[in-house]
C-alpha cells in the first residue's frame, strides 16, 4: 500500500513523501508556546489562536492515526537569483514567482487523499500552510529531511526547496523513520541573514525577519530594517540560498504545474512602483503575491526604492507621496529622503507652508531627523 501510495504522489507532481505517527514530542508544542509568549510571531496572531490544535495534530482532530507529509519541489533554474546584484530590480521570493502553491499543492493533495480513501478506505483531511498543522516538525517525523538551523526543512535530496502539504488520515499507515540533523558545524544560513533574524541556531525572530516584514507585517517597516531590506520586495530566500545541501537539489525535480514566470525573475522597480490597484491584481493573477494586496507591495517596492540610488525614480517616488493609501505615502516620503535629500527638504517645506498629512507626520520629521 506504502508503495502504490508514493507512486500516486510521484505522479500529481510531489517530489518527497513520508509517514509520521500524528503524535508530536511535547517539547514541539512547548518551544510553540514560547516562542509565541516571547513576542517572536509579531502580527501573526492567528500563532495565537489555535496554538494547542497546531501543537499536536490529535489537537486539531482527535480521530487522526497517521500524518502523510508530501514535499513539492520549487528548486531554482540557475539565474532566478539574478536581481540579487542589481538594485534598480526587485526580488521576488522563488516560490512567488510560480503559481500559488497553495491551489496546486492542496488540489494535488486531494487527489492523494482521494485515491488514498478509494483504496483502503479511512477518513481524511488535508492541508496546505492555512490550518494549525506543524508542517516542519511533521515533515522531519515522516522522514523527509531535518529542521535545519534556519528553522526551515532542509532535505538531502532537494535542499532547502521544498513547500509542504499534509494528509492527516484514520488509518494506521507504516511509519517512515525520522529525519536526523546534518547541519553539522556550518552556520552559512545564519551569517547570511541581512536582518539577523536569528538570535541563535534553529531560533527565528520573525520580527526581523524580511519575509514576515514585507509579506505578513500590515503596518510601515521599521526603520532600523529599511536600508538592510535592499531590494526584497516579496520574501527573502537569502539563508535557504546559502544552504550547502542546495547542491544536491535539481529544478528538473521541481513540480511542473508550478513552473516560473519569466516577467517576474527580475523586474524593474519603476515598473511595479506604477501599479494600481486593478493593475496589481491583474499583473499579480494567480501568484501568491497577489494576497498581500497593493498597499503592502508598493511598501515594499519604496524601500526597494530608497536603497537602489536611482534617481530616475524620483518622479515616480514623488507622485507616491499623495497615494491614498497612508502605507504608501509613509514608505514614500522614506524613498525620497534617501534617493534625494534636497528634493526630499523642499517638499516637506511646501507641506509645512500648508499642511502635513497627519497620518503620516512622523514619517516626514523621522526621515527629516535622518537628514
Amino acid at each position: 500500500m506504502v508503495n502504490a501510495l508514493k507512486e500516486k504522489a510521484e505522479a500529481e507532481g510531489f517530489a518527497a513523501i513520508g509517514i509520521a505517527l500524528a503524535q508530536l514530542a511535547p517539547a514541539v508544542g512547548d518551544r510553540l508556546r514560547q516562542w509565541v509568549s516571547d513576542g517572536c510571531h509579531g502580527d501573526m496572531l492567528w500563532m495565537e489562536d489555535r496554538i494547542d490544535q497546531r501543537a499536536s495534530p490529535g489537537g486539531l482532530w482527535p480521530e487522526v492515526r497517521s500524518v502523510i507529509m508530501l514535499g513539492t519541489s520549487y528548486a531554482p533554474e540557475e539565474g532566478l537569483l539574478e536581481a540579487a546584484g542589481t538594485p534598480d530590480k526587485a526580488r521576488l521570493s522563488i516560490y512567488a514567482q510560480r503559481k500559488d502553491y497553495h491551489d496546486v499543492v492542496k488540489g494535488a493533495l486531494k487527489r492523494v487523499a482521494q485515491w488514498l480513501v478509494h483504496e483502503a478506505g479511512g477518513e481524511v483531511k488535508v492541508f496546505v500552510d492555512t490550518a494549525p498543522v506543524m508542517e516542519k516538525a511533521l515533515a522531519e517525523a515522516a522522514g523527509l529531511g531535518w529542521q535545519g538551523k534556519h528553522t526551515n526543512l532542509v532535505s538531502r535530496d532537494h535542499g532547502s526547496w521544498l513547500l509542504l502539504g499534509a494528509i492527516y488520515t484514520t488509518l494506521d499507515l507504516t511509519l517512515e523513520a525520522p529525519g536526523s540533523d546534518r547541519c553539522g558545524s556550518c552556520n552559512a544560513c545564519q551569517t547570511a541573514c541581512p536582518t539577523k533574524a536569528f538570535p541563535a541556531p534553529y531560533q527565528l525572530d520573525a520580527r526581523r525577519c524580511i519575509s514576515y516584514l514585507t509579506i505578513e507585517h500590515k503596518g510601515p517597516i521599521p526603520y532600523e530594517f529599511r536600508k538592510a531590506i535592499g531590494n526584497h520586495v516579496y520574501g527573502c530566500d537569502d539563508c535557504l540560498a546559502a544552504c550547502p545541501w542546495n547542491k544536491f537539489a535539481s529544478a528538473a525535480a521541481a513540480n511542473k504545474a508550478m513552473l516560473p514566470r519569466v516577467e517576474l525573475a527580475a523586474p524593474d522597480l519603476a515598473d511595479l512602483l506604477t501599479l494600481n490597484d486593478a493593475a496589481f491584481r491583474t499583473f499579480f493573477s494567480g501568484t501568491p503575491i497577489k494576497r498581500t494586496g497593493r498597499d503592502r507591495f508598493v511598501r515594499n517596492l519604496l524601500i526597494a526604492a530608497g536603497n537602489s540610488g536611482d534617481l530616475t525614480l524620483l518622479p515616480i517616488v514623488s507622485e507616491l507621496l499623495d497615494d491614498p493609501s497612508p502605507l504608501v505615502r509613509g514608505a514614500a516620503i522614506w524613498a525620497l529622503a534617501e534617493l534625494n535629500p534636497a528634493v526630499f527638504k523642499s517638499q516637506l517645506a511646501n507641506r509645512q507652508a500648508t499642511e502635513l498629512d497627519e497620518s503620516v507626520r512622523d514619517e516626514w520629521f523621522s526621515a527629516a531627523s535622518a537628514h
